[in-house]
């Protein structure tokens, strides 16, 4: 037995394919799941650029749930979006403004954003590098689509200012939630929990990228409540993304 197994751990980015020559790091649903029950993950919530492969791994799954990932910049990407948000165990959508070189406050994201408010899923952002994906730059677009959830994943990854400004940008819109993978101070998971609210801060591991052994580690690091470290490790993901 090991602690986390007294928790209801829910993956709020997970990633499944080949990650890349950049990364040089893959994994498979399979694999994927036997890390799960290592951990005692309930759920995960993955996605891949190969949005055809991530609706074959969550069809008929309980234990995995899919995003949508969508380059605003693809012709005709509305209509991608909603064939897959209609499609089986799909929830939300995934952003990358760094890959695929926009800025979230450009109109072309606007689109996407009018999707995610016809089907009440979030968004979740890549955030945490310049020059396509500092806080700062979510700011506008959450302010023009208050309804929409918009998760910054890594809340600004490694970068000191980076992190204090997701942590002020999502404080000040109500819209917006944090999400922890990679981002490497526990101490800001705390905080964020107190300056931004304790029901919008996500555990998250960006496997392959990352890994439960650290991430998990990291989040019981930031000493916690037991209530608010339930919330974080899985009870804000799912009720974000409305699944029980």
């Amino acid at each position: 037995m090991s602690w986390w197994d007294d928790y209801y751990i829910v993956d709020a980015h997970a990633h499944i394919g080949q990650g890349g020559q950049l990364f040089g790091v893959s994994i498979f649903p399979d694999e994927l799941r036997r890390l799960m029950r290592r951990y005692n993950y309930s759920r995960c919530i993955v996605m891949s650029r190969d949005n055809e492969m991530v609706a074959k791994a969550v069809r008929g799954s309980r234990d995995l749930l899919a995003n949508v990932w969508i380059n605003p910049r693809e012709e005709g990407c509305e209509n991608k979006l909603r064939e897959y948000l209609n499609r089986e165990n799909f929830i939300g959508i995934k952003l990358h403004p760094l890959f695929d070189a926009f800025l979230p406050y450009e109109p072309i994201v606007h689109s996407v954003a009018e999707v995610a408010e016809e089907f009440a899923v979030p968004i979740q952002f890549h955030c945490g590098h310049p020059p396509f994906s500092l806080p700062w730059t979510f700011e506008p677009l959450a302010r023009n689509f208050p309804k929409v959830k918009m998760v910054l994943v890594h809340m600004g990854h490694g970068h000191i200012v980076y992190i204090n400004g997701a942590i002020e940008i999502a404080e000040r819109n109500p819209n917006i939630y944090l999400e922890t993978s990679g981002m490497p101070m526990h101490t800001k998971i705390k905080e964020a929990m107190i300056r931004v609210g304790s029901d919008r801060v996500l555990y998250g591991d960006d496997i392959p990228y990352g890994h439960p052994s650290w991430e998990l580690e990291k989040a019981r690091a930031a000493e916690l409540g037991e209530e608010d470290f339930k919330r974080l490790l899985g009870e804000n993901t799912r009720k974000l993304y409305g699944f029980e």
